[in-house]
């Protein structure tokens, strides 16, 4: 198989056309379009379909795309470490990390690596959805207890457990009278529910009615904060308050615990960009508890 064919397949798979290929590299749009229909015929295979005004791979394309992009990457790395005489990471890592635990921790967790990787330019995108890794070019993504994937291989590094609080001026409810609720969350919803959590004298189940709907959990922390209603929130996001006397814990919620998971495919050689990122978390979460990413907020 000729490499060089194969590395400008890459290209045009990862830009998503000739045309954009050609104006990132600085190749010409002619020698890439002649060297994947090279390879194609080298291969006897379609690895793209052509329309008039789009480009998409086909699934054998997809698959060389899937195998051989981190086998390139890792030769281009090997290359330029040995060609400097150094190991260290550099090159680009792209990362995706969910909403709540970026707004925490990942501006002081990029700068720190930053400082500590000059030659890695760290891209972290903030999202909450479960991106493709392959087709949106991510090395790494961090996600909340994700799903099953058989493409993804990864580690958990900090657990968390959610908190039912509320301001020490508000009481919790005797009886059957409901507490007033912060919630995040969207559209319509039956405006009273209950809450099961766990206290010193055991399980216990409140009436609540939601008075605040917000899409931040920071949010939610801060309309707890003045009064407003008590909320179920991460043990991590209210840990300073509880101690400072800000908040009152009324009790445990009941059910799963918050895993979060640096995530990478399973198919592409470990570059040595994510083993840095990922031991680089290890190292701000040595034990992986709540109290270790409360540290982080303000």
């Amino acid at each position: 198989m000729d490499l060089l064919a194969l590395t400008d397949f890459n290209l045009v798979a990862r830009h998503g056309g000739f045309g954009r290929a050609a104006r990132e590299s600085g190749r010409p749009k002619a020698t890439l379009s002649r060297r994947v229909a090279d390879l194609e015929s080298g291969l006897n295979l379609r690895l793209f379909e052509r329309g008039a005004r789009t480009l998409k791979l086909t699934e054998e394309g997809r698959a060389l795309y899937e195998r051989t992009s981190g086998l390139l990457t890792e030769l281009d790395e090997t290359a330029a470490a040995i060609a400097s005489g150094a190991e260290a990471p550099r090159g680009r890592l792209k990362v995706s990390a969910p909403l709540l635990f970026s707004q925490a921790a990942m501006g002081k967790l990029a700068a720190r690596f930053a400082l500590k990787y000059p030659d890695v330019r760290l891209e972290v995108t903030t999202e909450d959805r479960a991106v493709d890794m392959v087709e949106e070019g991510y090395d790494l993504v961090i996600r909340v207890n994700p799903d099953p994937d058989a493409r993804l291989v990864g580690r958990i590094f900090l657990r968390d457990r959610l908190v039912v609080v509320a301001s020490p001026t508000l009481a919790l409810p005797a009886g059957t009278a409901p507490a007033p609720a912060v919630v995040r969350e969207s559209g319509a919803a039956d405006p009273n529910s209950t809450w099961e959590m766990t206290g010193p004298s055991g399980t216990k189940r409140i009436a609540v009615k939601p008075v605040l709907r917000l899409s931040s959990l920071f949010m939610v922390r801060d309309a707890v904060r003045a009064g407003v209603g008590a909320a179920r929130l991460p043990l991590s996001l209210v840990t300073q308050d509880l101690r400072a006397g800000r908040l009152a814990h009324w009790g445990d919620v009941e059910g799963p615990e918050i895993a979060l998971w640096a995530l990478y495919p399973s198919r592409r050689l470990l570059s040595s960009r994510v083993s840095a990122f990922l031991d680089f978390l290890k190292e701000a979460f040595p034990i992986g508890s709540p109290d270790e990413l409360a540290s982080f907020i303000d």
